[in-house]
């Protein structure tokens, strides 16, 4: 009688879906992987990262962004300026025959820098001050909370410009540029903590009953360990997508500022000192305007499509949407 072999083969391993590969990638390839489905935060990205390059490599310019093109004769571009672009000047000269292109890109790195330090500076004041009002709770809580809405009650551009005004009447030995940039960026991060030392303390209301937390207290964790490896971690998803899209508006302030006079001074300029400079220049050249004021633009587009990015990436209520 014959005997019958049964073969048994490995079974074919079944193909995962696009979320299982996902779910067993690390953290960071996750939140990458969510961002880019966000059209809009890629483009944004792109224009962001061009933004900063084209920025830090202003000191490549062909022209120094205070120099005067001696070279023009024309009577007519002698007399005001803006000659049109050419070879030498891409993007035309200003008032004074200065390249037009070698100013946006130094103007940039003043903007750009105001707009990140105040950021990074704001920030951390929020998230000191937030952190502590949120894990101590008491009247450490409500003092903290008082003082936040004390500020909260200035007008924030009125403010910013008062003490800037104040500010920009002393004469210091210094770097006139660097003390300026400085103190708006001292001014802008006082006047702009407070959002985040609100968000960070809901955050830490909301975590302190969750169980790591409680398991790194009956470890006999101190509140400074709970604070710095728990909970600071823990919040900085919304703070992260908050700092991303307040940018954007110190940008705009420190434009606004420059705008009205009080910001960097002449001959340093910015995007905003700019826009100001050539508002009594619009019957000669309206393209000059359109160069800062669509840096701006730019830049802060997207600066906001990348924090609606990141937003979607990293909120857990709005990934699987």
């Amino acid at each position: 009688m014959a005997t019958t072999t049964v073969v048994s083969l490995p079974a074919k391993p079944a193909q995962r879906t696009p979320e299982e590969r996902v779910s067993s990638k690390g953290e960071l390839a996750i939140v990458w992987e969510r961002f880019r489905r966000h059209r809009f935060a890629l483009i944004g990205l792109g224009a962001l990262l061009f933004m900063l390059l084209i920025a830090t490599a202003a000191p490549l310019a062909p022209w120094s962004p205070n120099e005067i093109d001696r070279t023009i004769t024309d009577p007519q571009y002698v007399a005001h300026g803006f000659a049109p672009p050419s070879a030498d000047h891409w993007f035309g000269t200003d008032e004074l025959n200065r390249d037009m292109f070698s100013r946006i890109l130094w103007a940039g790195r003043i903007s750009l820098a105001v707009g990140f330090l105040t950021v990074g500076f704001g920030a951390t004041i929020g998230i000191l001050i937030g952190a502590l009002a949120g894990f101590y709770g008491g009247w450490v809580d409500t003092v903290l909370m008082r003082i936040t809405d004390l500020f909260l009650s200035f007008p924030f551009l009125p403010t910013l410009i008062l003490i800037s005004a104040m500010l920009h009447q002393y004469k210091f030995s210094a770097d006139v540029t660097l003390v300026q940039v400085s103190t708006i960026v001292s001014v802008l991060a006082v006047l702009g903590w407070m959002d985040t030392a609100r968000l960070v303390r809901g955050q830490f209301l909301s975590l302190l009953n969750r169980d790591f937390v409680l398991a790194a207290r009956a470890l006999g964790a101190d509140g400074r360990r709970i604070i710095l490896r728990h909970l600071i971690p823990n919040s900085l998803a919304p703070i992260i997508v908050a700092a991303s899209l307040n940018v954007g508006g110190f940008i705009i302030a420190e434009s606004a500022i420059s705008f009205l006079g009080v910001g960097v001074s002449p001959p340093t300029a910015s995007w905003g000192s700019m826009l100001a400079d050539f508002q009594s220049y619009l019957r000669y050249s309206a393209v000059a305007v359109l160069l800062p004021g669509g840096a701006i633009f730019i830049t802060v587009m997207a600066i906001n499509f990348v924090g609606d990015g990141l937003r979607d990436a990293l909120d857990p209520w709005l990934r699987n949407r």
